[in-house]
């Protein structure tokens, strides 16, 4: 009886496919897995775009990341992720830093060809468990929070992804991400330090854009976040601003603040963002980039592929001919005036003109 059993067919089918599922190799995160060359890579969608001296470099899915020292011929890096990148900076021609999802952080020496793992998702659940698991004042509702937040963070595992950086230096820099994740590091990323406890975002609201402007560092988010950091108190406060919508990113210079986000919104402050006044783009699509020229323009790239122009330091802009209109995730300068935009099919070069 028990050899007609075994004859069975439905048994002889189950045997089988067990085997091949244990055949199957076991699952590897992106994060741990190196990005793979291919020539299509420069076609790819890319999110970020950032200067390395002369040289430009792109950033985007499955951990692809380009440069060109003469924004026509590109040549792929060494990367050993395949995690979707979101942002680029270079305080330098040489050192610079990437992040992306799974809480990934990208360090390069020489000018973005090759590149190694500093950070990702379980490093950081691990230093938010080391730094708020066990609060001083148990008692305290503030440090309860935090608690929390850092054991849902390991608990979830390495899913949260970083959104954008800046870096003064080759030593000091933030990173920040979704769901009010920041972090600090002195030592150009060799240790870094949580910064949950000392931002004005209670709601744990996403962190999307954080750039220099007028002595200080500035960081936006989610339903109209704006923040500035108090370099006396080293924290993060709130700044008010009269917009409720999600902002994607901010710019400036020493004597102005713009701040730009969905459905065409973009605000503007003279003053250290003490006032805020709205400027009129004349688009009502999400602008998810911006970018200051070497002659002194700003520039702002849509979602929507448009492209617009400021020559007066963000008081009015006005809409540039695209030669190719594609939707848009980074801009930065490039040589002879142009202006380099990434997004959907690669990287693509437009003259301001």
């Amino acid at each position: 009886m028990f050899r007609q059993f075994a004859r069975s067919p439905l048994l002889i089918l189950l045997v089988l496919m067990a085997g091949q599922a244990s055949a199957q190799p076991p699952f590897i995160p992106p994060m741990a897995t190196p990005s793979q060359e291919s020539p299509l890579a420069i076609r790819a969608p890319l999110n970020a775009l950032a200067r390395a001296g002369d040289r430009l470099v792109a950033a985007g899915q499955r951990g692809h990341i380009l440069y060109s020292d003469d924004s026509l011929a590109w040549s792929q890096a060494q990367v050993p992720v395949s995690s979707d990148l979101t942002a680029l900076t270079f305080p330098s021609a040489s050192q610079g830093w990437a992040v992306g999802h799974e809480g990934v952080v990208l360090h390069t020496r020489d000018g973005g060809k090759t590149w190694n793992k500093q950070l990702d998702g379980r490093q950081i659940a691990d230093l938010l468990v080391q730094h708020y698991g066990n609060p001083a004042n148990p008692d305290d509702p503030e440090a309860q929070r935090l608690k929390q937040d850092a054991d849902l963070f390991a608990a979830q595992g390495a899913d949260k992804p970083l959104l954008d950086l800046w870096f003064e230096d080759e030593q000091k820099g933030f990173v920040i991400g979704a769901f009010n994740l920041i972090l600090r590091t002195e030592d150009g990323g060799k240790n870094w330090t949580p910064w949950l406890d000392r931002i004005d975002n209670p709601r744990a609201m996403h962190l999307y854009g954080l750039r220099p402007a007028q002595g200080t560092l500035f960081a936006v988010g989610e339903q109209g976040l704006m923040l500035k950091l108090d370099g006396a108190r080293q924290r993060f406060v709130s700044v008010p601003l009269p917009y409720e919508g999600t902002l994607f990113g901010v710019l400036g210079d020493d004597g102005l603040v713009l701040a730009y986000g969905l459905r065409g919104n973009a605000w503007r402050s003279l003053d250290g963002g003490a006032s805020w006044s709205k400027v009129e783009t004349g688009i009502d699509a999400g602008i998810t980039s911006g970018a200051i020229t070497a002659d002194g323009s700003i520039v702002l790239a849509s979602q929507a592929g448009q492209l617009l122009r400021s020559t007066d330091r963000g008081a009015t802009f006005r809409r540039v001919k695209v030669d190719r209109a594609a939707p848009n995730f980074a801009v930065a300068p490039a040589p002879g005036g142009a202006v380099a935009l990434a997004g959907l099919g690669g990287v693509r070069v437009q003259s301001l003109q």
